[in-house]
């Protein structure tokens, strides 16, 4: 018997490409759709581990068939883990996108209608909505999609034009030549990175408008305070003027009484000199005239 050689096959692993060689976008205006739309939906659903928001991403959706592949502009997947990664395997994740957003130009309009539309309905993406930023493919320019029983049918807009995303929670809208997007319940829009910048301006400007207004409040009670100090302490001057005063007042008084009775005492003084002076006198008068009546007397005497 010929021994028989055994021969291993060996098989080759298969190669996901991450770039499919198309550009992100034709023009700059869709690059910036897709760019803050990705944004914006990626900031509402920062604080869930468990949503995914990804764009122009290659999504593989067939083991072993690098050529069925699809690369979203946008798309929102609920119930899978929060992290980058490099594509986006379906058969490893084991759950399809269920929103995608195209932005639709002239090289990708035909195949965002036809073949596009065709596997996200096979995939089972729930919402699919397409968005012409220069109204020139699609008319309307917004349009969305509601796969029902595996066919799309078209989401009826609402009064002001807007397309409600069930999924999402959201109204997707057009404003201002803009790609839009409302939370339903309260009606908040969800702002793209320029007016996040904008409005982290505005609530810092705002905040040093406070904090000057609470620098100002506080050197406007520190000068009241100062105020009523210095107020204070003049009151305080004013009324030890005032017993000063008082006290000066009730010192030339008393003065004015002591010269008083000073003044009384000398004239009292004066008059009793002058009673006695006059008692003096008058007692020297009595002497001199019982002088005078002794002295005849005493003269006839003599001559005897």
């Amino acid at each position: 018997m010929i021994p028989t050689e055994v021969v291993e096959v060996q098989t080759q692993p298969v190669i996901y490409p991450e770039r499919d060689g198309k550009p992100m976008a034709e023009t700059d205006i869709h690059r910036q759709e897709v760019m803050d739309t990705i944004a914006a939906l990626s900031a509402y659903f920062r604080e869930r581990r468990d949503v995914y928001v990804a764009g122009n991403l290659l999504l593989y959706y067939q083991e072993g068939h690098p050529r069925k592949s699809v690369a979203p502009d946008v798309f929102v997947v609920f119930g899978i883990e929060r992290t980058l990664r490099r594509t986006y395997k379906l058969w490893e994740e084991r759950v399809a996108p269920q929103v995608v957003f195209e932005i639709s130009s002239a090289s990708t309009c035909e195949e965002d209608l036809g073949e596009k539309r065709t596997v996200y309905a096979q995939l089972g993406v729930a919402e699919y909505f397409l968005y012409d930023p220069l109204a020139e493919y699609l008319q309307p320019p917004l349009q969305g999609l509601r796969l029902q029983e595996g066919i799309y049918v078209p989401i009826p807009p609402e009064a002001d034009g807007s397309l409600m995303s069930q999924v999402l929670g959201m109204r997707v809208m057009i404003d201002a030549g803009r790609l839009r997007l409302v939370e339903a319940t309260s009606g908040a829009r969800l702002l793209r990175p320029d007016e996040v910048a904008e409005a982290r301006r505005l609530a810092e400007q705002q905040a040093q408008a406070e904090a000057e207004a609470r620098r100002l409040a506080e050197q406007r009670a520190q000068a009241e305070a100062e105020a009523r100090r210095v107020a204070e302490q003049q009151a305080q001057a004013e009324a030890e003027a005032r017993r000063v005063a008082e006290q000066q007042a009730q010192a030339e008084a008393e003065v004015r009484r002591l010269a008083e009775q000073q003044a009384q005492a000398e004239a009292e003084a004066r008059r009793v000199a002058e009673q006695r002076a006059q008692a003096a006198e008058a007692e020297i008068a009595r002497l001199r005239a019982q002088l005078a009546r002794l002295q005849p007397s005493a003269d006839a005497e003599d001559t005897t």
